[in-house]
């Protein structure tokens, strides 16, 4: 490969929050003589593509960081990588927002589609950020559990959907595509049976597409907007590129809306806190990233979480008797069922997940969110590191010997 995704970065004294163990509430940091592998926040411990530090290098080279305006190459970046990447045609300048997060974005829509106190349709297992942010604002959220068919692949239950819609006179959905924390790439056809339900009900669709380039190779993301021309009229979509190269830290998302009604009323929502502006580096960080070496950097990221999910999973259906996990067709993330295993030998997922961290395996317990017995493992990061992290579970926390040795 061109880039480098096998050598593990020491982010140390670098605020790196997935370093930051023992504090913001997590289980602890790990007794002594096991280092810390990073495998809860959702961030990657892969080197960004290097335009990204080379376009913020550029501009500071200038020592003027006074008020700006967002460059005209700003948008037509972002209009050429949806092109690029999911094959988007029709994308102007005057539908793309800038919001200072997708979560931020999420609640400037339903601030303008609902009243406090509204009930919002989601589909559970629920990304936290989305159980905090509309519960923080006000928001009652409904949940349609996605069920698992014969193959073990995570499905939308839409009779349930319809039911949950119809029952609780619903008039607002976040839709996640790819959806975290299961991993699910979405096929048209079900894109398209969703919206149809939205449609009939009258429901407006505010849908986070943060993850859509991280795609295992055979699936490719569909765009929410791009199943129906009513589908593009109804939905708010939201992305960013900082699931995609890493650039959390710098802040900086956009939203993409079509209706124009809908979009000047998500702006003026989105202005009213006078704190919802543009960060003149993050700006620069997308013109290095949403550019053709950033789409081959890409790829070549794909092609490494691809491996490291096909490893992991392989060794957890060999060597952890009792947990399931079904395969990501999308993001880095591993949504792992302890329920068996948890039931034979006795012991709860917080237990578990405390024996892992124990041993520096820093991984998330995935009752936060809505998975009963589930852990959330980041996959982003050099296979070395992987192997190694589940070398400590299965020798310390998932051998059958750990119950008998009052591992827990």
């Amino acid at each position: 490969m061109k880039y480098n995704f096998t050598s593990m970065l020491d982010r140390r004294g670098l605020d790196a929050m997935a370093l930051e163990v023992g504090r913001r509430g997590t289980p602890g940091a790990p007794r002594e003589g096991f280092d810390v592998i990073p495998m809860w926040v959702a961030d990657m411990n892969f080197p960004t593509v290097p335009t990204v530090a080379q376009s913020i290098i550029h501009r500071t080279q200038h020592p003027v960081y006074g008020y700006f305006l967002p460059r005209e190459e700003y948008f037509d970046a972002i209009i050429r990588w949806h092109e690029t990447r999911n094959g988007v045609i029709e994308l102007t300048r005057d539908c793309i927002g800038y919001e200072n997060g997708v979560l931020g974005g999420v609640i400037a829509a339903l601030n303008v589609i609902c009243s406090r106190g509204d009930k919002v349709l989601l589909h559970s297992p629920t990304y936290i950020g989305f159980t905090n942010a509309l519960g923080n604002n006000g928001y009652d959220i409904v949940h349609s559990p996605l069920v698992k068919d014969g193959a073990g692949i995570w499905r939308m239950d839409f009779a349930d959907m319809e039911r949950k819609l119809t029952q609780n006179r619903i008039h607002a959905a976040v839709f996640c595509s790819p959806h975290n924390p299961c991993g699910r790439v979405w096929e048209r056809w079900e894109i398209e049976t969703a919206m149809e339900l939205f449609r009939k009900h009258d429901v407006t669709v505010i849908s986070d597409e943060i993850w859509s380039d991280i795609i295992r190779p055979g699936f490719r993301h569909v765009p929410t907007q791009s199943v129906s021309e009513d589908a593009r009229d109804r939905t708010v979509a939201l992305y960013a590129p900082s699931k995609t190269f890493n650039l959390a830290g710098l802040v900086g998302a956009y939203h993409v809306i079509y209706n124009k009604t809908l979009r000047e009323r998500v702006e003026k929502e989105s202005s009213l806190s006078h704190y919802n502006e543009m960060n003149l580096l993050s700006m620069y960080a997308l013109l290095g990233a949403y550019c053709p070496e950033g789409c081959e950097w890409v790829d070549e990221l794909c092609q490494t979480i691809a491996g490291n999910v096909d490893w992991a999973c392989d060794f957890i259906r060999a060597r952890f008797p009792g947990v399931e996990v079904s395969k990501p067709e999308g993001t880095y993330m591993l949504f792992a069922d302890c329920s068996g295993w948890c039931e034979a030998h006795g012991t709860t997922i917080e237990q578990v997940e405390r024996a892992a961290w124990d041993v520096g395996v820093a991984l998330q317990d995935g009752r936060m969110f809505h998975g009963p017995c589930h852990l959330r493992v980041n996959l982003a990061l050099p296979l070395s590191r992987i192997q190694e992290a589940f070398r400590r579970l299965e020798k310390y926390v998932f051998a059958e010997e750990c119950k008998t040795k009052n591992r827990y």
